[in-house]
């Protein structure tokens, strides 16, 4: 008997209309007003990588900052303690319940309400402390740590107890089976959100500009000004954005490969080990004809 494949021309239809509307897409913004030769031009402008410097660097320390604060208030979330518990709680519930962009207001004006910073051992104006990075440290940070808790208390609570109770049986204080026993465990389970987490804060830093901090984007907004070419930045800024964004993915793919290993017992190729495996396997073939 022979299989004849069944004929799907649903997909080609559907591929025919993508490819159709990516064409026309292409044709509209290719006649628009857009100068294009400006993109290249300012994709490496000094401005532009000092923003791009920025971005990274603030985006590093409160996603730091955020995970250190999730593990410390999901320890407190799952304590047996009700005071802890209930703060843990309370911080969530709060940090998660507003905007971002409202606490990096607030954090950024708070010299409305505390004029001078008074912490008896350090005096000194709240217009002074409160720089626009400390700012936007302290939005961004203090926000994901409350994202960060709860995915660091689902990973915590995905690890058998059975682990716990034989820790305890050996000896083992809870901080050390929850630093020794529980916490690598739970890797497994942490690592993908906290790394989409991480790429949503690259692309959540940009609005530090509301607190005047230089990032990427306001690098984009200083040239525009001055440039009048506004739209064109917006471009160089969204493919910096794609860049970054495409660059900390593939470190997050190869860092859950790495947590990975000891839930499977044989690890999927890589996309480089695909791609060797078919040149060889090409190679072979033509070596044989």
């Amino acid at each position: 008997m022979r299989a004849i494949p069944v004929r799907h021309y649903g997909r080609w239809i559907s591929a025919v209309v993508v490819i159709g509307l990516v064409v026309a897409l292409a044709v509209a913004f290719s006649q628009g007003n857009v100068r294009w030769a400006t993109v290249p031009e300012k994709l490496f402008d000094p401005t532009i990588l000092r923003g791009v410097g920025n971005t990274i660097w603030i985006s590093i320390t409160s996603m730091a900052l955020g995970l250190v604060l999730g593990v410390l208030f999901a320890v407190m979330r799952l304590s047996k303690n009700p005071v802890t518990s209930t703060i843990a709680w309370f911080y969530i519930w709060l940090f998660r319940g507003t905007p971002v962009y409202v606490q990096l207001l607030i954090w950024f004006n708070l010299a409305l309400i505390f004029p001078i910073l008074n912490l008896g051992f350090y005096k000194d104006e709240m217009t002074q402390v409160m720089t626009p990075f400390l700012a936007a440290l302290l939005g961004l940070g203090l926000n994901e740590g409350a994202y960060m808790a709860e995915i660091v208390r689902a990973g915590i609570q995905s690890v058998d107890e059975g682990q716990t109770e034989a820790s305890h049986a050996l000896g083992m204080t809870r901080t050390q089976t929850m630093r020794r026993v529980v916490l690598p465990q739970a890797m497994r389970v942490i690592v993908p959100p906290s790394g989409n987490e991480f790429i949503n804060m690259l692309k959540t830093s940009s609005l530090v500009v509301a607190v005047q901090y230089f990032d990427l984007l306001r690098a984009a907004q200083d040239i525009a000004s001055t440039s009048f070419a506004v739209m064109e930045m917006f471009f160089v800024a969204s493919i910096w954005y794609l860049a970054l964004t495409s660059v900390f993915s593939v470190g997050q793919y190869y860092l859950e490969r790495r947590y990975a290993r000891g839930a499977l017992r044989s690890l999927p190729p890589t996309p480089l080990q695909k791609i060797k495996a078919k040149l060889s396997s090409f190679s072979n073939r033509k070596a044989v004809a």
